[in-house]
């Protein structure tokens, strides 16, 4: 803490608030605190002196300020509004005109305010192993504000921790070759719409006509086309694998692992009993998707025969020992840190560990042994946990089972290999499982209706059909079991004191849950101004309009108020599942901050000599940011493709008319969602009718300025195919149907016919096959 501020009077201006808050913060970036510095109520009220009653006044004042966006709640502190983390994952994007390095955060919620810059300075005099960045570099910087940047200059002043990958993002385009030599270069990329780049003879490589290509791009000139050079060819466009390339090329996700990873990863050995507890006579079970490749869980539950716990039960959870195998600092550590977690495509996995550790020594295969970190839980038979300890094991797993087969077997069907589980293993995992979801009901976690899609694809990698998997017992069965598990792990390691990376959400800003109640209003459903709600008001609203023509829109709005989650090495909670305190510990084979719980379970409680090793908060901090930039790229990386395939699978349905939902609006126009495949695309705002419709924020509507004909968030439409951009995962579309006219004040006061003057002329254009933009 700083030096304590005058005391003045009984109560601090907002002012006098606003200018410790700004003090405190970049005292605390500064000494380079990152996880510490925290200020609140409590550390206001202690720097100005305030007690009793005078606190609930303060209490007041501080809602003003989150309800003015002068200040904000971020991660359990007050910050000013719009203000950077101390340290931020962000990309090198270019050079001042002194030469500069600036560079901008990879995430950024625009509901802040514009995308900060960050001015990088360099030590005149650079030590030996410090990071020397560039253009295109994606780092991790300590950030401060910079209190003599001019209007036009970064706000921000940084220096590079450390870099994350070297010029990573790269221009992904088609190259066409031309009759006089050199070529064209077409990227791939939607904000890239409509621009070439000039590929002169000799730069072209070994890229031929149709190929993909990555490229370095050249200075733009006044005038003709900005050229580039060919970098590297990434196969044939008709390669059924060549919508994944683009995503790992384009985000820089590493696919190829080291040859010293490679090595290391040969030369494990299985583990032995030695320092472990045998389990292997427990009856433990693997329930996954049927065609999962790895099995990194297993469950098995019993009744309790205490009498002190009359119906409760005996829950056990088993996890892969990745730890193990991956020892601190080796390459296999190196390399799963630089990918942060395993990437999931429609036609192949980007995996975070080598397939000898994923696919081999650390899968839970059936009557084979392997090693565990298991947990083992009593419950109430109200599903309360009671107490729960942690265990290093050898398990032998019983059996491998799919979600459908352990389904099927509870609805009285069961097959050759769930028969004889059945009674002694399946219906006490049901029975514990329903007590939990009973504490669950009670817990009132976030329940957003959204379904997921599945994309079942062909041998040649094309999209055979689109399916939305049922939502079974089963699959809710493991989220329970995997969701307690991870609660033990937090509690036990906080308990401990032993450091860790938590999984975190924070509550919603004060800014989007005012644009949640402005659209709520519209729809009669009030929000009094300033409430805080929690996740079990959200679903109370969301059960309020469930089977309504709202229903869809309301759950979508919900969805865009919520904060992202991630990871971090302080605790503020999780929001949506309604927890304190929670830490992923369940997939340590697929997700690197699992790793770390696993590393400072096994320090903390003494079960090995691989545990975490001593660092310091920062480098914790650092950690939690690095990973959680990966699971954003990775996110990307996922939905592009997927919106890629779907695209070339309409490809050929240029004319068809679809069923969809309106799924987004803004000025530009309508995002629409179809029904049957969840393909997205955008019907321009000019294409619409013949009316001009302008966009209403607290509505999320398209309103119709003579007619008040209304296009808003969650209505069923139809629309018409009339373009598709595979290669960019762009569809445009024609809407067909009619708008509403809504009978609410608040649709008719968007509505403003205009006698003395006509709306701006907006003609409507002919469908057209160039390569449109679908966002």
């Amino acid at each position: 803490m700083t030096k304590k501020p005058d005391k003045k009077s009984p109560l601090p201006t907002r002012e006098d608030i606003i200018a410790f808050i700004h003090r405190e913060n970049d005292a605390a970036t500064k000494a380079g605190k990152v996880t510490s510095g925290k200020i609140g109520k409590r550390e206001i009220a202690r720097a100005f002196d305030i007690k009793g009653s005078d606190r609930i006044a303060l209490k007041k004042l501080l809602k003003e300020l989150e309800s003015d966006g002068v200040v904000e709640r971020r991660h359990g502190r007050i910050v000013e509004h719009g203000r950077l983390p101390s340290v931020v994952v962000a990309d090198i994007i270019t050079r001042d005109s002194d030469g500069e390095l600036v560079a901008t955060p990879v995430e950024w919620d625009e509901a802040a305010g514009p995308l900060p810059r960050i001015a990088i300075h360099m030590p005149r005099k650079r030590r030996p192993g410090d990071p020397v960045p560039g253009v295109g570099d994606r780092a991790l910087i300590r950030a401060e504000r910079d209190p003599d940047a001019g209007k036009k200059e970064p706000p921000y002043r940084g220096r590079v921790i450390k870099l994350l990958s070297r010029s990573r993002a790269q221009l992904i385009g088609v190259y066409r070759a031309l009759p006089g030599g050199g070529g064209r270069l077409v990227p791939v990329d939607k904000k890239a719409r409509g621009k070439e780049w000039a590929i002169p003879e000799g730069a072209q490589g070994e890229a031929r006509d149709g190929d993909l290509v990555a490229v370095e791009a050249g200075r733009e000139g006044r005038f003709g086309l900005p050229q580039a050079r060919v970098r590297e060819r990434l196969g044939a466009i008709d390669n059924e694998r060549a919508i994944t390339t683009i995503a790992l090329h384009a985000h820089g996700i590493p696919h190829v692992f080291r040859p010293e990873t490679l090595k290391e990863a040969e030369a494990a050995q299985p583990a032995t009993l030695a320092g472990r507890e045998d389990w292997r006579k427990l009856p433990l079970v693997t329930i996954d998707p049927a065609d999962a490749k790895d099995h990194d869980d297993a469950v098995h539950a019993v009744a309790d025969d205490d009498p002190a716990n009359s119906g409760g039960f005996i829950l056990t959870v088993a996890i892969a020992d990745v730890a193990a195998y991956v020892r601190p600092g080796s390459s296999l550590d190196r390399e799963a840190l630089e990918r942060g977690n395993s990437v999931y495509f429609p036609d192949r996995v980007v995996p975070m560990l080598p397939e000898r550790i994923s696919n081999d020594l650390c899968s839970l295969r059936p009557h084979e042994d392997r090693p565990a970190l298991a947990v083992r839980m009593i419950i109430a038979k109200d599903g309360r946990k009671l107490r729960h300890t942690f265990h290093r094991v050898l398990m032998r797993s019983a059996a491998k089972l799919a979600y459908p087969q352990a389904q099927a077997a509870i609805d009285g069907t069961p097959d050759d290999t769930t028969g004889p589980l059945l009674d002694k293993v399946l219906k006490p995992l049901w029975a514990a499982w329903r007590a939990l979801d009973e504490a669950r009901a009670k817990r009132s976690p976030l329940d957003l209706n959204l379904p997921e899609r599945k994309l079942l694809l062909t041998a040649d990698g094309r999209i055979d059909r689109v399916i939305i998997p049922p939502r079974l017992e089963a699959h809710r069965l493991i989220e329970e079991y995997m969701i307690l598990a991870n609660v033990a792990a937090a509690e036990t390691l906080e308990a401990q004191g032993q450091q860790l990376v938590y999984r975190t959400h924070d509550e919603p800003s004060v800014e989007k849950m005012h644009g949640l109640g402005e659209f709520l209003a519209t729809i009669g459903v009030k929000l009094a101004k300033g409430q805080v709600l929690r996740p079990q008001q959200f679903n109370g609203i969301l059960e309020r309009v469930k089977g309504s023509e709202h229903e869809n829109a309301v759950n979508e709005v919900v969805l865009r108020t919520q904060a992202q989650a991630e990871y971090s090495s302080d605790n503020y909670g999780h929001f949506g599942l309604n927890l304190r305190r929670y830490a992923h510990f369940t997939s340590p084979i697929r997700r690197y901050a699992d790793l770390i719980v696993h590393r400072a379970l096994i320090r903390a409680l003494k079960l090995g000599p691989d545990g975490l090793p001593n660092m310091e908060p920062d480098e914790l901090a650092e950690i939690a940011a690095r990973i959680s930039a990966s699971e954003r790229r990775a996110m990307a990386a996922e939905r592009e493709t997927t919106e890629r395939l779907i695209a070339s699978f309409l490809s050929t349905q240029i004319g068809a008319t679809f069923e969809g939902r309106i799924s987004g609006v803004t000025r530009a126009g309508l995002f629409v969602k179809l029904l049957d495949t969840g393909a997205d695309g955008f019907v321009p705002a000019a294409t619409i009718g013949t009316d001009y419709y302008r966009y209403v924020e607290n509505l999320h509507a398209l309103v119709g300025n003579r007619t008040g004909e209304t296009f808003r968030l969650g209505d069923h439409i139809e629309v018409k195919l009339v373009e598709a951009a595979p290669l960019a995962g762009a569809l445009r579309f024609e809407i067909l149907s009619k708008g509403h006219v809504r009978g609410s004040r608040a649709t008719k006061a968007h509505a403003t016919p205009r006698r003395d003057k006509k709306p701006p002329s907006r003609k409507k254009p002919q469908a057209s096959h160039k390569r449109r933009s679908g966002r």
